[in-house]
């Protein structure tokens, strides 16, 4: 089949105002020519892709003064973010056959050009689902296992518990081990959903009252391990809860990022850190890449036993990918949030 003249790609229209909502005004999508590979690049049909709430531009007019480059959007750039993309053409050399499947960061758009070392190819057999593959599940597997050390009888406090991270991070806790594993979420109805359909033993729920006394009622003696990520009264209130020896991963900062300050301090007590001797750690995937092929034999081993389930929300064609990042942060779905284009 020939190739078109043109494909779609979703670019930024105007930022939020800092009290304003992201809205779908925000992104306009626009016919573009269809990239040209050169020497040494492949050229992929995306297929699917993925939305997360770290990619919410900012108001801000230099976020990259940040020294965050994933939160790098100006106005008219193309957004960026995960996506699986079928091979169109490769150089020999590559290794990249026709057909074949890559994950890469340039979606949001419906073909790409990449430099080859920019598209590994997935491996069929790891996962039973390729979308797995655009899952969060690396980022809550580092923060249970390398990030807090979750360990057998643990009590464990997740944040953000019914996000992309958080669906995955309570169900590889319990996995690891945990005897209690307790969610933090935006609703009623989510909370009740994080119980019944992930195995938490209980859920707080933001808006409802303080979070700790939410939490110190979920965790009456004490919470051992933070998976967060969220940062703010969350982090507070987890501390607050720590016993000794207490493990915090931290993974996530929505509560920052969400208020368009990516480097908004949370206070917290050094004095308690000390005297319980708490860890307090931040993960990043980008440095445990040595870590992927074990966590995709578990992963994968988990799914096909039905002893983790996926929960993600696909949505179909490019158009929708700024409502996908708009629902998602408006709190509508439960787990991950994909776009087959």
């Amino acid at each position: 089949m020939p190739l078109p003249a043109t494909h779609r790609e979703v670019r930024l229209a105007a930022r939020p105002r800092p009290e304003g909502p992201l809205t779908t005004d925000h992104f306009e999508v626009v016919h573009a020519p269809l990239p040209t590979p050169g020497p040494g690049q492949v050229l992929v049909r995306n297929r699917l892709m993925s939305v997360a709430a770290a990619m919410r531009p900012l108001a801000s007019a230099d976020p990259g003064a940040l020294g965050l480059p994933q939160l790098r959007h100006r106005v008219g750039d193309v957004m960026r973010g995960p996506a699986i993309g079928e091979v169109l053409s490769a150089p020999p050399d590559t290794g990249l056959a026709s057909g074949a499947l890559v994950r890469h960061h340039s979606g949001w758009r419906e073909y790409a050009v990449l430099d080859a070392a920019e598209a590994p190819p997935l491996d069929p057999d790891a996962l039973p689902d390729p979308a797995a593959h655009l899952s969060q599940g690396f980022t809550a597997w580092l923060g249970v296992v390398r990030g807090a050390g979750v360990r057998r009888g643990d009590t464990v406090f997740v944040t953000g518990a019914a996000g992309g991270v958080g669906t995955l991070a309570g169900q590889f806790a319990r996995l690891h081990g945990a005897a209690r594993v307790i969610g933090s979420t935006g609703s009623r109805d989510k909370a009740d959903r994080l119980v019944e359909e992930l195995g938490y033993d209980a859920a707080v729920i933001r808006g409802a009252g303080p979070i700790e006394e939410q939490l110190r009622a979920a965790a009456p003696d004490g919470i051992d391990v933070l998976l967060d990520t969220v940062g703010g009264e969350q982090l507070r209130a987890a501390l607050a809860l720590a016993r000794r020896k207490a493990r915090f991963a931290l993974v996530g900062a929505l509560a920052a990022q969400l208020s368009d300050d990516a480097l908004a301090t949370t206070p917290i007590s050094t004095l308690a850190l000390i005297a319980r001797g708490v860890t307090l750690r931040g993960i990043s995937a980008y440095d445990h890449a040595d870590a992927a092929p074990t966590y995709l034999r578990e992963f994968g081993r988990a799914l096909r036993e039905g002893a983790i389930t996926y929960p993600h929300t696909r949505l179909t064609g490019i158009a929708q990918a700024p409502r996908a990042l708009v629902e998602l942060l408006e709190g509508r779905h439960l787990g991950a949030v994909l776009v087959e284009l």
